[in-house]
């Protein structure tokens, strides 16, 4: 009788784990998917790039500033990167450059008028968009796999576990 239990729990464990990759890849693919219709969009409708997008939304939320290096651990890309976007969003006068007042070493960098204007534009398009993309969750549908899905990334960090 073990025997059979044992197989029934290791048959169970097995398919789980095949579930749970399955999960993985579906996350993944619907990442992608959703990414790739964004580049396109924002690239179309704003000539911007989704990096760009991501830069002026944290931005956005530091009206006074912020310097580089905290800029890219926001974003969790390296200081160069965060510099060629910070570069090109320059260029088009969406983003100022200025010295710290507390460091003279540093550099913060913020939206300008213009970049908040721009900005406040794209972040609606891409509300809508998002909301049309994953239309079919309803309200209800969306607050489980929230709920599923907050957390996650610590309990990943952590090993996995629940806390």
């Amino acid at each position: 009788m073990t025997v059979v239990v044992n197989a029934r729990t290791a048959a169970a464990s097995s398919s789980a784990s095949r579930q749970r990759l399955r999960l993985w890849l579906r996350l993944l693919r619907a990442t992608r998917a959703i990414e790739a219709e964004l580049r396109e969009r924002l690239r179309v409708q704003f000539s911007i790039t989704l990096p760009q997008f991501d830069v002026m939304a944290a931005l956005s939320r530091r009206q006074a500033g912020i310097t580089m290096t905290e800029l890219s651990r926001m974003l969790i890309v390296s200081n160069g990167n965060v510099t060629g976007i910070i570069d090109r969003l320059v260029a088009e006068k969406l983003v100022a450059r200025q010295p710290s007042p507390d460091d003279r070493r540093s550099v913060l960098v913020r939206l300008t008028a213009k970049g908040h204007s721009l900005f406040a534009t794209v972040a609606r398009a891409h509300q809508g968009w998002i909301d049309q993309l994953l239309a079919d969750f309803d309200a209800a549908e969306a607050e489980v796999l929230i709920a599923h899905l907050d957390g996650l990334p610590d309990r990943i960090r952590n090993g996995g576990a629940r806390p």
